[in-house]
């Protein structure tokens, strides 16, 4: 389990009335993208990998807002109707169990980008780039990011150095991808940490601004 994650439920099945995504997350490193739809695209991403803000584009990732789940859920089957023969396998980096059945796409970008203009003509909100969308949600986490580091703090009894500990490593590699996403999109880390864990932080090889 990540150190922090958005708190929004993330149930694409669920109730259809309520705010919705269609979201559109390239890779970085090839042409290939993922297509799904999520009450909370953030969460969508780090569910799939944990070092979602480099694995994936978010300078080039996008997402439609829309006000019901089912609308949602009805244009992305849509897509992947005419999406079809760009049909590729998931990447073997991203978690299996998040990965989803038929929802990557190699060649696509293009065309979805134009289905983007489209959506803009018809008056519907289309975030993009998604990373500024993802930066004002880790923003409003600030409160709940402090929170968590001094309740990790107490039970360290102070002591941000035990991270360093074999034992923790898998707490250590959560800590760092959730702070190191802060670091990569908002820039902002000094009043989010306590001062030790922020020292703690430098010294384990970020640069925090």
């Amino acid at each position: 389990m990540s150190f922090l994650r958005s708190r929004e439920p993330d149930r694409p099945a669920g109730a259809s009335e309520g705010r919705c995504f269609l979201y559109v997350l390239p890779c970085v490193y090839e042409d290939l993208l993922k297509i799904g739809h999520s009450r909370n695209p953030l969460q969508r991403a780090q569910a799939l990998q944990p070092r979602y803000f480099e694995f994936f584009d978010l300078g080039r990732a996008f997402a439609l807002e829309l006000d019901k789940v089912r609308e949602a859920r009805l244009l992305e089957h849509a897509l992947h109707a005419r999406l079809r023969e760009h049909n590729a396998p998931a990447p073997l980096t991203v978690r299996e169990q998040a990965a989803g059945l038929g929802e990557w796409y190699r060649g696509a970008y293009a065309q979805l980008e134009r289905e983007a203009e489209l959506w803009r003509a018809h008056g519907h909100a289309v975030h993009s780039p998604l990373s500024a969308w993802m930066a004002r949600e880790l923003t409003g986490q600030g409160d709940a990011l402090y929170a968590r580091a001094e309740e990790l703090l107490t039970q360290l009894q102070g002591d941000a150095a035990l991270l360093d500990a074999p034992e923790l490593a898998p707490l250590r590699r959560n800590l760092l991808d959730t702070l190191d996403a802060h670091r990569a999109l908002t820039f902002d880390l000094d009043r989010r940490l306590p001062p030790s864990l922020l020292d703690w932080y430098r010294r384990a090889g970020a640069t925090v601004p």
